[in-house]
C-alpha cells in the first residue's frame, strides 16, 4: 500500500519511555491507592486527565498540581530511548516522500524535554501535534484527523503506529490504516484493534514487512 502520511504516537512508539512511567506511576498510586495494587499497569496509554479523573480527583483534586510538578520534573530527566529500528526507517519514510507526523497528548513541557536530548527530533518529522493541538483525547479521532488536515491528506492514506488500547481506538475511529506496537501490552491483547503488530521496526527495515 501506498501512505501519504505516516503518524506516530510518542512514548511505547517513539521512544521506549513505558518502563521509565511504570515506574513514576507506581510510586504514585502506592502514595495515594495502596488499595489498589497494581493499578499503575491499568492506567497505561490513558492521558494525563484522563487519569486525574478516574484516580485523582475529589479528596485528592489538590494533590493533582503537586503530581504534575513531579511528573513534569521526571519527565526532564527521562531517558529518550528510540524504540528498535525507528531512527532508520523515520529517515527511509522521509526519503520515500512520506510526510511524518508525531500526534501525542504530551504537552509541549515534555516536548522541550524531548527536543534537549535528541536535537534532531524536529527535522525528522514535518510536524508535531501536542495536547495544545487539539480539544479531544485519544480514543477520539480528532487528534489524527487534525493531523492528516494539517497535510491535507485524506485519511484512508494515512497509516497511524500506536501502542495503547486508547490509541488504536483513536485510529481506528479514524479510518486510518493501523500498525499496533506491543511495546506497552501484549501483542494479543492490542491485535483485534490492529491491522498488522510489531514488536518494534525492525521488520520494516530488514524488508520482511510489505506493509510500507
Amino acid at each position: 500500500m501506498n501512505f501519504k502520511a505516516a503518524l506516530f504516537d510518542l512514548d511505547g512508539v517513539v521512544f521506549d519511555t513505558e518502563p521509565q512511567y511504570t515506574v513514576f506511576w507506581g510510586e504514585q498510586c502506592r502514595r495515594y491507592h495502596p488499595e489498589q495494587p497494581g493499578l499503575e499497569h491499568r492506567i497505561k496509554g490513558q492521558t494525563l486527565t484522563q487519569i486525574f479523573d478516574a484516580h485523582f480527583s475529589g479528596s485528592l483534586q489538590s494533590e493533582q498540581a503537586v503530581i504534575t510538578d513531579r511528573l513534569n520534573a521526571f519527565e526532564a530527566g527521562m531517558d529518550y530511548n528510540y524504540v528498535t529500528g525507528f531512527y532508520p526507517f523515520i529517515l527511509s519514510l522521509r526519503d520515500k516522500g512520506i510526510k511524518t507526523a508525531v500526534v501525542t497528548s504530551s504537552n509541549m513541557a515534555k516536548m522541550r524535554a524531548v527536543y534537549a536530548k535528541h536535537p534532531e527530533f524536529s527535522q525528522l518529522f514535518d510536524a508535531v501535534l501536542t495536547s495544545e493541538d487539539f480539544a479531544e483525547s485519544k480514543p477520539s479521532p480528532d487528534c489524527y484527523l487534525r493531523a492528516a488536515a494539517r497535510f491535507g491528506v485524506a485519511p484512508a492514506d494515512c497509516v497511524v503506529f500506536e501502542d495503547s488500547f486508547n490509541g488504536l481506538k483513536s485510529g481506528r475511529a479514524a479510518a486510518m490504516t493501523v500498525v499496533g506496537l506491543s511495546t506497552t501490552n501484549p501483542a494479543d491483547s492490542i491485535a483485534p484493534l490492529c491491522d498488522v503488530v510489531i514488536a518494534d521496526y525492525e521488520c520494516f527495515n530488514s524488508c520482511s514487512c510489505s506493509l510500507l
